[in-house]
């Protein structure tokens, strides 16, 4: 044992070191212990080392599974593993191994019979290629070994060798698919939520024989734009400290905040939507307006203590762009934070209501003897109500392909999913959850080359659920009763419900959603004895109006909500003498908004460019008379769309209608040279 590991010249003096070091050895270890060293780094032949290895180059299997003839054949192979090679001098291999059989007959370790039998059969020739059926957790253990403090070269993984082989399976068969478009790469993520433990790993699909595709890449490991997977996160953290309800309206129109304009993935405007669709459906402006209210800052603090670790750059670095994939994370962080959520709501009844931080720690690939911290507290990143009525929301997410049917089909089981696609088609995601699994999907190139239909519902989501099909299915979440709260809530905005709203419902929502604010929308106006005009007490008398409640979205809200929704009903016009004198804003700038700097490009023929200015108005028919810098330039009718091709600097815009309304707002405009400064 002490020669093979020094591997040391052949000299006196090294004989006499190695008499000492044997002594020593033989004191500190026992005897099993010292063979057990010595099967571990004994040369077998054709470069094999160690038992393990020889047992899987020399019959495909672990050693546990080997005969006595195919034992007794690797156990002569250390004294002479130059002379005796397998798939040469078989004869001289047969009968070292046969005399090894007669001497184990004769010392009673097996029959004569066995002995017989052993004989029988025949000797391995050329040595099998190693299985590579996790090769890059493999080399994810060599490179950590040294900070994991293990000692030992060997490890028991926790993968689950029947569906590892499985997903490698899937993955290679999609992976065959994806690379008529040059989609090279692939990897998954499976993580046992109940034991923290990882179930697969696959880092990508192995093809060392092409080094073009960069198969060698971990991308489990690898920082990746992560699209629009965080937006579960930012939910989930607004409904955590109060800012939303589960359904509470969120403007969806066109947007630009310094210079930064989000646009959906359809590039339409809902004008207003439920915060719950619009994570549902992955709207980028909805979440973008979320984020503002939020502050990208708390959210940033709120992403590194969930346990996204690559986000290197100070929080003003990312903005808003943070929630669309503007920051960098891996495969590994987003599902073990994915985890910590599911971990906590799993614990709800076992820890009694509270919580233990050791949920968000990351998943273990081997087995140890490590027992899990029990440090219960009150209150951690996210509650209980809050992670619970996320998944809910998640799992409203239309599946892929046939999947979109699974309701109706008994054996489906139900899943929290998120998709997500990185700015230029480099990445597609897609991450799910059950009580049991969480599982991630990513797909695309390892050197960041985009490709025309890498987006995470058709690349990455139906490799996901292909994937949920080989695990158990299980009992949903139970819903945490203790950490919800049944308050009224405006069926209308989703808002806590206020004295003007006119349909009310009791909703369960996070313990926080008390705070949050009331109905914005539902405000009491005044009419006529007829009920087409709007009045205020200036032009008519209290005892010939009529008070009713109102659904009132600002303006540019009201332009898009309207078109997706028939049943809405816009503001009564004022009666004829009235105007003016309910405060009412009737128009709003789309765009540019007030302060906005806009930048005119070139066209192709070098003629400059124009803006298009957008605005809204309560009454669709009104005419607004649009100026700059107090020059009338036109007037717009039903579509308020004005084309314009202002000169560098500042400019004041002013809107008004036919009712003598005003709206003014300022905007500037920089040259070419100032822009290219920038």
């Amino acid at each position: 044992v002490i020669r093979l590991s020094r591997k040391q010249d052949r000299t006196i003096w090294q004989k006499f070191l190695e008499v000492i070091l044997a002594f020593r050895l033989e004191i500190k270890y026992s005897k099993e212990e010292i063979i057990g060293l010595y099967a571990a780094n004994a040369p077998f032949g054709s470069n094999v080392v160690g038992l393990e290895a020889a047992s899987w180059r020399y019959y495909g299997r672990d050693a546990n599974a080997l005969s006595w003839g195919e034992m007794a054949t690797l156990a002569v192979l250390p004294n002479s593993p130059s002379l005796v090679h397998p798939g040469k001098n078989s004869s001289r291999l047969i009968k070292k191994r046969n005399d090894l059989l007669d001497k184990l007959a004769r010392l009673k370790y097996i029959d004569q019979q066995t002995a017989n039998l052993s004989k029988l059969e025949p000797v391995p020739g050329k040595p099998l290629a190693l299985p590579q059926n996790a090769p890059h957790l493999l080399n994810r253990f060599k490179a950590e070994r040294a900070s994991l403090e293990i000692n030992s070269t060997r490890i028991k993984s926790t993968l689950n060798e029947d569906i590892q082989l499985k997903i490698n399976s899937i993955l290679k068969r999609y992976n065959n698919r994806y690379r008529a478009n040059d989609i090279n790469n692939i990897s998954a993520l499976v993580l046992d939520a109940r034991s923290g433990k990882v179930v697969s790993y696959v880092g990508n699909i192995y093809q060392p024989e092409n080094a073009d595709l960069q198969s060698h890449v971990d991308m489990i490991k690898a920082p990746r734009s992560p699209g629009s997977t965080l937006k579960p996160l930012l939910y989930a953290s607004m409904l955590n400290d109060g800012f939303i309800l589960p359904h509470t309206l969120v403007a969806d129109v066109p947007t630009q905040i310094a210079g930064y304009s989000p646009q959906n993935y359809d590039l339409g405007y809902d004008g207003a939507i439920a915060a719950d669709k619009a994570l549902s459906r992955s709207l980028n402006i909805p979440a973008v307006k979320m984020l503002q209210q939020y502050k990208y800052e708390r959210f940033y603090d709120k992403l590194k203590k969930l346990g996204i670790g690559t986000l290197n750059q100070p929080a003003d670095h990312y903005g808003l762009s943070l929630i669309l994939g503007g920051s960098e994370v891996t495969m590994w962080d987003l599902a073990n934070t994915y985890m910590g959520m599911v971990r906590t709501l799993n614990h709800f009844n076992t820890f009694k209501g509270l919580y233990n931080p050791s949920d968000y720690k990351p998943a273990t690939y081997f087995t140890s003897n490590e027992k899990e911290e029990k440090d219960y507290q009150r209150n951690s990143f996210l509650d209980h109500g809050a992670i619970w009525s996320t998944f809910n929301a998640m799992e409203e997410v239309m599946r892929p392909g046939d999947e979109g049917l699974w309701e109706q089909f008994s054996s489906s089981q139900r899943v929290a999913w998120k998709t997500g696609t990185s700015f230029g088609f480099r990445d597609a995601w897609a991450i799910g959850l059950t009580p049991n699994y969480v599982v991630c999907v990513w797909v695309g190139n390892a050197d960041g080359e985009g490709r025309p239909g890498l987006v995470g519902i058709e690349a990455a989501a139906p490799v996901l659920f292909d994937i949920f099909k080989l695990l158990p299915n299980g009992k949903w979440f139970e819903t945490p009763i203790t950490k919800l709260k049944k308050i009224k809530v405006c069926k209308q905005s989703g808002y806590k419900a206020g004295e003007y709203c006119s349909s009310i419902v009791d909703e369960l929502v996070p313990t926080a959603g008390e705070k949050t604010t009331v109905c914005p929308f539902h405000k009491l106006i005044h009419l006529d004895r007829t009920g087409i005009y709007r009045v205020t007490d200036q032009c008519e008398s209290v005892t010939n109006m009529q008070h009713t409640n109102w659904f009132i979205l600002p303006p540019a809200m009201e332009y898009y909500y309207k078109i997706k929704n028939s049943d809405y009903k816009s503001l009564p016009p004022f009666m004829s003498g009235c105007e003016n004198s309910g405060g009412n804003n009737a128009m709003e700038l789309i765009y540019p908004k007030n302060g906005a700097i806009v930048y005119i490009p070139l066209e192709l023929d070098g003629t400059r460019g124009k803006i298009v200015l957008n605005a809204a108005h309560r009454n669709q028919q009104s005419k607004i008379y649009w100026h700059i810098d107090n020059e009338f330039v036109a007037t717009t009718i039903n579509y308020h769309q004005l084309a314009i091709s202002p000169l560098p600097g500042k400019h004041t815009l002013t809107l008004v209608d036919e009712n003598g309304d005003r709206l003014v707002q300022l905007f500037t405009v920089l040259d070419k040279e100032k822009k290219q400064m920038n």
